[in-house]
């Protein structure tokens, strides 16, 4: 029986998240869950929004699933997100983007991947008061960081046969930064030749993403325009509710919905799981139960071809009608 840490959050995090492990184990996936809790509500008792226990058993499981966490705002604390990153190394950040069925969006056949660098960039939040009345930001750009990242871009498209990896940065004004994380990228793509390779630039990029998001494949970003493209690219599909993460290192990988924690629909029953069920199915890949994962997506699609939708989606069905649909759907 695998083991893997499952983080639950705050917010609706723990809806989520017992939602998610419902439905894996009605697939009939046999899974020893190491239960962590970390966000604002853990600060009270442990002093810190992610105490050094979840960091070892992520260490110790070498996979975690993990709900929407709470970092203060304002209160010294690191976020969450960026500290796990930091501390397990994971410095690939995955985000497929495609369309699901019966989820009205502006295009159709929307199938992008972004994957993004995850460790340095603006992110690495070296920052100084140079005096009162000025703050300045170092943007951090290395080799070693943008060839792994760019390797792992084209590996995966390998991999997912996909048929085009396209960087995208603002080196004609960041010359030195992103002209390093560009040059990387184009060393890397000689080795692949059965690979399409172009370059973009974010602005355009962008604009590009509102008005044909379709010819897009796979997009390789520094850390911050793929925090930003990225959520983009969800906006495509039908928002936040519906997209899934995963940041990946060479030794550990933890996977996790994209959207936050939203406390102000907390334990009503209202959550839409459907982001943290499609990170759940990646983790199911990423630890060799594809069937199963195959199984519950299979599910997911029916339930919402059936017009089962929680009301972000513009439907009625709360969280539990919403899983408990799934679970129907599985066991069919």
């Amino acid at each position: 029986m695998k083991q893997v840490t499952l983080i639950r959050g705050d917010g609706i995090g723990p809806e989520i998240t017992e939602a998610v492990v419902k439905i894996i184990k009605a697939a009939g996936v046999e899974i020893d869950w190491d239960i962590q809790t970390a966000g604002a509500d853990v600060i009270e008792t442990e002093g810190v929004p992610l105490p050094e226990r979840v960091i070892n058993s992520v260490k110790n499981t070498g996979v975690a699933l993990k709900s929407p966490v709470t970092t203060p705002i304002g209160k010294g604390f690191r976020s969450v997100n960026v500290q796990l990153r930091k501390d397990l190394d994971l410095y690939a950040n995955l985000r497929p983007c495609y369309n699901l069925p019966n989820v009205k969006t502006r295009f159709d056949n929307v199938d992008i991947v972004v994957v993004r660098e995850n460790t340095e960039d603006l992110y690495a939040g070296i920052e100084r008061q140079v005096d009162k009345d000025t703050a300045e930001s170092i943007k951090i750009i290395t080799r070693k960081a943008s060839l792994r990242i760019a390797e792992f871009a084209f590996d995966y498209a390998v991999k997912n046969n996909r048929k085009e990896v396209c960087i995208v940065t603002k080196a004609n004004i960041c010359k030195l930064s992103d002209g390093l994380f560009l040059e990387c990228a184009r060393d890397v793509a000689a080795k692949y030749p059965s690979i399409n390779f172009r370059e973009i630039l974010v602005d355009n990029c962008c604009m590009q993403l509102v008005q044909n998001p379709n010819q897009f494949d796979v997009l390789l970003l520094p850390n911050l325009y793929g925090d930003i493209v990225s959520d983009l690219c969800a906006g495509l599909i039908g928002g936040l509710g519906i997209a899934q993460g995963a940041n990946i290192g060479k030794n550990y990988a933890v996977f996790e919905p994209v959207h936050g924690s939203a406390p102000d629909i907390a334990g009503q029953d209202k959550a839409n799981p459907t982001a943290m069920l499609m990170s759940a199915i990646e983790m199911l890949n990423y630890i060799g139960e594809k069937e199963a994962g195959e199984k519950i997506k299979k599910a997911l699609f029916k339930t919402l071809e059936a017009d089962i939708k929680t009301a972000d989606l513009k439907g009625t069905a709360t969280c539990s009608e919403f899983t408990n649909t799934i679970i129907d759907f599985l066991v069919d």
